[in-house]
């Protein structure tokens, strides 16, 4: 797929916008910005099996409470650098993705959501009796020397808010690779129909198994990060049905089966949540529930494809 020259200007402009907005931002404005492309990265790896392949899940959150949980341990237990638990974290996610992922190829539309809904609920319950890894306790990691080494700093949020933007564009090239390659034609293929997928000669199994993968690597990616800046979790805090939600609803708003799309929909729905939480307290308890039911509402309504959606078409008709 050709990219011109002004979408290149565009994207590098943004760029540049995004490197200089948290020197100019308060802090609390770099926490939501930080928050933002957090989702934005589960958006997208959600993106590469839900929008691109069809799997509709609501299991995510079993892969990022595991990226948070891997790191964690093997901090506190090994020493081991957090990039190592990140890795590790990936890989066993990925292995268990596929472990779920076989026995579940077959199922289709809302029978896998509610097998992933059961999955997440499983994972969740099972470290929350897990004595080795803090079961309902949880896990506290130490406070160390500040270094990109130790993935940990004290004095400023701006690293971590580097670090986020280079995963999330990590996330995007794969997901632009996936849309591009011979495996997303596959991933559309299977996503519209299988038997017309297996007639052309796709291995509808396989293909789903890759998408999963793909997809639990780079949430538990985003577990890791979170489990680093929060420095503190439990399976109530990282592995709730709330956050597979958040990160479906954030893809499906923005438009999904596209590669922007989920970035477009938490630029929109995770500063409204942060926001709204942080000027109304107590008071705002469940708002930005309410004002995600009715964007989605809306948009179900008016633009299936999603706000990234509804943008392309407007600049088309502009041209």
């Amino acid at each position: 797929m050709h990219i011109s020259g002004k979408k290149l200007a565009a994207g590098g402009a943004l760029l540049a916008l995004l490197i200089i907005l948290p020197l100019v931002s308060s802090s609390f404005g770099q926490h939501v910005m930080i928050i933002t492309f957090m989702f934005a990265m589960c958006g997208v790896a959600w993106n590469v099996m839900g929008g691109y392949a069809g799997m509709f899940s609501f299991g995510q959150v079993a892969f990022f409470g595991i990226g948070a949980y891997a790191s964690s341990f093997l901090v506190l237990t090994f020493h081991l650098s957090p990039w190592i638990g990140l890795m590790v974290g990936g890989v066993l996610s990925s292995l268990l993705a596929a472990l779920i992922g076989y026995p579940c190829s077959k199922l289709r539309g809302h029978y896998f959501a509610i097998a992933s809904i059961a999955f997440a609920e499983i994972v969740r319950i099972v470290f929350n009796n897990w004595k080795m890894v803090g079961a309902a306790e949880g896990l506290t990691l130490p406070m160390v020397k500040e270094s990109l080494v130790h993935f940990m700093f004290h004095s400023s949020k701006l690293p971590y808010y580097y670090i986020m933007l280079l995963f999330l564009l990590l996330a995007l090239a794969v997901c632009y690779w996936v849309s591009t390659s011979k495996m997303g034609y596959y991933f559309r293929a299977i996503k519209e129909s299988h038997e017309i997928a297996e007639v052309l000669g796709v291995n509808v199994v396989r293909y789903r198994l890759y998408a999963i993968m793909i997809s639990a690597f780079l949430t538990s990616m985003a577990g890791t990060f979170y489990a680093q800046y929060i420095l503190y979790i439990d399976p109530e805090s990282v592995m709730i049905l709330p956050i597979s939600v958040q990160i479906v609803l954030v893809t499906m708003l923005g438009g999904a089966s596209t590669v922007l799309g989920p970035v477009v929909g938490a630029a929109i729905l995770i500063p409204l949540s942060e926001y709204s939480r942080a000027w109304l307290g107590y008071k705002g308890t469940g708002v930005d529930m309410i004002l995600y039911g009715t964007l989605i509402t809306l948009i179900s309504m008016y633009q299936p494809s999603g706000v990234w959606g509804a943008i392309t078409n407007l600049m088309r008709r502009g041209k």
